[in-house]
């Protein structure tokens, strides 16, 4: 596979808004304009769909069903040579193939067509608790690391039966050791392993990180991201062990990886809380930059970069920068969606860029008569 992965050809049946939809696409860049709610963003949640076998917005796959129909499907072609199709019916399992050949694990797909969004919703990184962050973070480490995918999904497993067991001893009002500790034993390997892997990925991202945030912020704050880990603290035995009690009064498992968290800091303070809009969004943009950039790295191959309504976020100054960037940098295939017309082609034209655009009304997308060149 070429270092250069593109997405050439995108076909939709029933997938949200769209009843059907087909798209030819410049393996350069590509913007979708339309007004809000006319679906811009379900084209680019659908290729990230293409490439982590799942939404990027709404993890339960039947409710990106088109309203009263019972199965959608995403097909595609890649380098105008490999295809990928997903396939989603109610009450079945998801269907992924690769050059018609189904997967018999979804793990199996992840990293072979790496895609990264930047998108409004990415704010929840901020906002939300720390299994975002989590989630963040492991989907960008699975994408090169079988290994951790396997021990991330083993780890939820064996949590989960865990829990259950904690759950059925409360109900039935003993508890045996015994039982837990062969949990325990798998709880402690898969942990361990996770553990191994974040704290990894942490001490190289961060300078990379950096990079991207004073290059778009223009001056020199001070960002770092830290993970936070029990296991830092303690081994993984010995939490385990203290928590015995406080596992059986609550019934569910206090300690682990589970509980990890990655603290997003400006100036040493909490970016939550001592960030201002601009600032947030720069600190955002910067780490999935920097997450552009790791995935090149570790899988010696461009993801497809997904630019979701960024420039209704950012001042000009920061659009300029950022658009620089993605034309000297050549950042492969590009996929933008902003709602005004005028606007996308004034920043191309200022940046001396080439670039395709469609234009999505009443559920449909159709090639636009934007000039296409600069």
């Amino acid at each position: 596979m070429s270092n250069h992965i593109y997405l050439s050809k995108l076909s939709l049946i029933n997938f949200k808004n769209y009843q059907q939809a087909d798209v030819s696409l410049s393996p350069d860049i590509n913007c979708f304009i339309g007004p809000n709610g006319a679906g811009k963003t379900n084209i680019l949640d659908a290729i990230y769909y293409l490439s982590m076998c799942k939404s990027y917005l709404n993890p339960i796959d039947s409710q990106n069903i088109l309203f009263d129909e019972n199965f959608f499907v995403i097909q595609s072609t890649w380098n105008n040579d490999d295809t990928v199709y997903c396939g989603v019916k109610k009450g079945q399992k998801k269907v992924f193939k690769k050059n018609k050949v189904t997967y018999e694990k979804l793990a199996d797909h992840i990293g072979l067509f790496p895609s990264v969004m930047i998108s409004p919703y990415d704010r929840n990184l901020i906002l939300e608790g720390s299994e975002v962050r989590r989630k963040w973070m492991d989907g960008i480490i699975s994408q090169f690391d079988r290994q951790f995918l396997h021990d991330l999904i083993k780890y939820g497993k064996v949590l989960s039966q865990r829990n259950a067991l904690l759950k059925n001893m409360g109900s039935y009002g003993f508890f045996d050791q015994e039982s837990i500790s062969v949990w325990n034993e798998q709880l402690i390997e898969y942990g361990n392993n996770i553990h191994a892997a974040r704290k990894k990925i942490v001490d190289d991202f961060i300078p990379i990180f950096q990079k991207y945030y004073q290059w778009l912020s223009n001056n020199n704050e001070e960002v770092s991201l830290t993970y936070r880990s029990q296991l830092f603290d303690s081994s993984f035995e010995d939490l385990l062990a203290g928590a015995t009690r406080n596992d059986q009064r609550k019934q569910y498992t206090t300690v682990g990886t589970h509980k990890d968290d990655f603290i997003f800091t400006i100036k040493g303070h909490p970016i939550k809380k001592f960030g201002s809009q601009g600032q947030q969004k720069s600190y955002l943009i910067a780490l999935k930059l920097a997450q552009y950039e790791w995935l090149l790295t570790q899988l010696n191959r461009k993801p497809v970069l997904l630019l979701d309504d960024i420039f209704d976020k950012l001042d000009n100054g920061r659009v300029e920068r950022l658009m620089q960037m993605v034309s000297d940098q050549d950042f492969g295939q590009v996929l933008i969606t902003d709602t005004d017309k005028e606007r996308i082609d004034t920043i191309f034209k200022n940046n001396q860029i080439e670039y395709k655009a469609f234009e999505i009304e009443e559920n449909t997308v159709v090639e636009s008569t934007l000039k296409t060149t600069v």
